[in-house]
């Protein structure tokens, strides 16, 4: 086959479909949105992944949480939850604890350190998301928060 046969070919694709064109445009809103944020947390040298485990462990109190469970409850898959959490050590604001009763299970805890980052972060990203999404008033941000719960329960 030629070159220009190939090209004509690939040119040639169906039209994609609107669930395509929808999960596209939810890709490229992901992408934009999260690279602001990416921008917020960099002062404070941490990724949205490292950012959103804080959270987690905060919202988890004093008894903290084991490494399956953080990873249940990330918002995006992280396949190395262990080297994350290494990352997040190294660094001061997590501290992990194997269980006295059940030495396989290691409990992550957030520290006064981690704490304090969150703490100065809480508002400049609630700041950042006001203004990412201040176009669209609240009957509108309530309807895209039904479609979006929407498209994840179809999920299997």
């Amino acid at each position: 086959m030629t070159a220009r046969r190939l090209h004509q070919k690939r040119r040639q694709r169906p039209a994609p479909g609107l669930e395509d064109v929808v999960f596209l445009n939810l890709m490229r809103t992901t992408d934009a949105l999260l690279r602001e944020v990416e921008e917020t947390l960099k002062p404070a040298g941490l990724s949205h992944t490292q950012y959103n485990v804080l959270r987690i462990l905060r919202g988890a109190g004093p008894q903290g949480l084991a490494c399956r469970e953080i990873g249940e409850r990330m918002l995006t898959r992280d396949p190395d939850i262990t080297r994350l959490l290494d990352r997040l050590e190294a660094h001061g604001l997590v501290t992990r604890q194997r269980e006295r009763t059940d030495r396989r299970v290691v409990n992550t805890r957030i520290t006064p350190q981690g704490l304090r980052i969150l703490e100065k972060l809480d508002e400049p990203i609630a700041e950042l998301h006001r203004r990412q999404l201040r176009h669209l008033r609240a009957p509108r941000l309530q309807s895209l928060v039904r479609l979006l719960e929407q498209a994840r329960e179809g999920r299997p």
